[in-house]
């Protein structure tokens, strides 16, 4: 949400966006918007009804060691955070979880709710 309006932010208008701080007083559900060598891989439904993650998450997570990981508003997904080219986005089953990756364009839900305590690795 833009602090400034009221009204939701846009991915392709700047103008738009707002500091963590205005954003976080307006008590609307934070993001941020992916660019600038920033991306994230969002893993869709990978996290049982306890938190514990499936197999491919769990190979993710282990490659990804290091990386800043909070777990999506749904409470069962995981957005892993890192730097990244900015690209092309994509979507596709692997080992039959859902991944996205996305490092351009794209709006992604921030919960600061952390699953693994890290770092912007690249991704």
């Amino acid at each position: 949400m833009c602090s400034r309006t009221g009204r939701w932010a846009s991915v392709t208008d700047p103008s738009t966006w707002s500091t963590h701080a205005a954003a976080s007083a307006t008590g609307a559900p934070l993001g941020f918007v992916l660019g600038d060598g920033i991306g994230c891989i969002d893993l869709d439904g990978c996290l049982d009804e306890h938190g514990i993650p499936n197999e491919a998450a769990r190979v993710l997570l282990a490659y990804y060691e290091g990386s800043y990981v909070e777990v999506s508003p749904s409470g069962r997904g995981l957005h892993i955070w890192g730097t990244a080219v900015p690209q092309r986005g994509f979507k596709r089953m692997w080992r039959g979880q859902r991944i996205e990756f996305y490092s351009q364009g794209r709006y992604i839900t921030v919960t600061e709710n952390v699953y693994q305590d890290g770092n912007l690795a690249p991704l």
